[in-house]
């Protein structure tokens, strides 16, 4: 699969949308350092809301084939300025978090997400697992077998 770095503000939704990606159960942690997984790399919110810690964010993409800009669709304001996407040497996808959350507005975060330079948006409920599957089909290469796909042969 292709590896794919999660950035975005602390809450957004980064470390339980790795939970949901590995198939694993959803238990809320504090993510206090970059965690680098076989595909997946989840990064402290700390990271993308302070200038000198947001330089490691830019190092840690080299690691990525794909970038993963997250807004929580309960989020009030975008971290993401205009056009940030064309600083990146890499695939940059958006993902909405949250989408059926309490006050969620995912047009509005798909809309930040778009001004930031995302052609390409997914909408995930992790905890539900609305929108993973998607997700997971994007950063499939050639001749991976996704866990729905392997027969149960007992």
């Amino acid at each position: 699969m292709k590896k794919i770095i999660l950035m975005g503000r602390s809450e957004a939704g980064k470390t339980t949308l790795t939970q949901a990606l590995q198939g694993e159960t959803i238990q809320y942690h504090k993510t206090q350092y970059i965690n680098n997984y076989d595909v997946i790399i989840d990064t402290p919110g700390e990271y993308a809301q302070t200038a000198r810690l947001g330089r490691a964010l830019a190092l840690y993409t080299y690691e990525a084939d794909v970038v993963g800009l997250l807004i929580s669709s309960t989020e009030p304001y975008s971290l993401f300025p205009p056009c940030i996407t064309s600083q990146c040497n890499r695939e940059v996808i958006g993902i909405v978090t949250k989408i059926h959350d309490e006050g969620a507005n995912p047009g509005r975060a798909e809309q930040w997400l778009r001004l930031a330079g995302c052609k390409e948006i997914f909408f995930v409920d992790s905890k539900t697992g609305e929108g993973v599957a998607e997700i997971l089909l994007h950063l499939k290469e050639s001749g991976d077998v996704m866990p729905w796909e392997i027969k149960n042969t007992i």
